[in-house]
């Protein structure tokens, strides 16, 4: 999927921190889905709520924070809408949350232009333009602009591995004897979830296959091996 305003992730872990993890395992496991219909988030999100109008809601951390997002699924597209705490999502209606704009397409050269792209975009996400109308040119062409402003201004680095297990633990409600067929017996599982044991290419391999968590999060070195070796995070 292609996922836009990922600025108001960034910024949002500056200011709550022990989200940025989940945040980062969420937009890794977005990006690499194809999600066609409402029935595909709630199959790998268990607690994900889709209330119409193309909205879904995440749980992240527990229940600690709320991620709305609207999907435009003939366009795999995710836009994020707000993130914040239960008391936050409990003071917004996220089926109308919406912002109504209009720009003239050009290069997005700043801030100012990104909001004004971002403002003329999200009309698009509350009602799917026609394949092949003026409108689904422009919203494709919208979002191709916005993704390239992102990927050079608010870049995402990949989560660290471990979190990114525990995530789809919390996301599928699997237990620790849920993850022996992926990495071994218990106190194996423990120890890796723990960081006291790395991921081998076996454990890898099965782990993307049987719980679809992206090849390149889990392959990376986890921080507790960054820390141990003396590598930048």
């Amino acid at each position: 999927m292609r996922i836009i305003s990922v600025k108001y992730l960034r910024d949002f872990w500056v200011l709550n921190p022990d989200a940025e993890q989940p945040l980062k395992a969420w937009h890794e496991e977005a990006k690499a889905a194809v999600w066609q219909t409402p029935q595909d988030f709630k199959d790998r999100y268990r607690s994900a709520s889709f209330l119409g109008n193309n909205r879904v809601v995440f749980n992240i951390k527990g229940n600690d924070y709320r991620l709305i997002t609207a999907v435009a699924f003939r366009f795999e597209a995710v836009y994020i809408k707000f993130i914040g705490t239960h008391a936050e999502y409990d003071r917004v209606d996220a089926r109308t949350l919406k912002w109504s704009s209009s720009m003239d397409i050009r290069p997005i050269r700043n801030e100012a232009d990104y909001q004004a792209a971002l403002k003329a975009v999200a009309p698009f996400f509350d009602e799917e333009p026609i394949a092949g109308s003026e409108d689904a040119d422009r919203f494709e062409v919208l979002l191709a602009l916005i993704q390239l402003f992102e990927a050079k201004n608010y870049p995402i680095d990949l989560t660290d591995p471990i979190e990114a297990i525990k995530f789809r633990m919390e996301q599928q409600g699997l237990s620790v004897k849920d993850l022996e067929p992926f990495i071994g017996q218990s106190n194996r599982v423990y120890e890796v979830l723990s960081q006291k044991r790395p991921l081998t290419l076996r454990m890898i391999r099965r782990i993307h296959e049987g719980l679809g968590i992206p090849a390149e999060v889990l392959i990376r070195s986890s921080a507790a091996e960054d820390e141990r070796f003396g590598f930048a995070a």
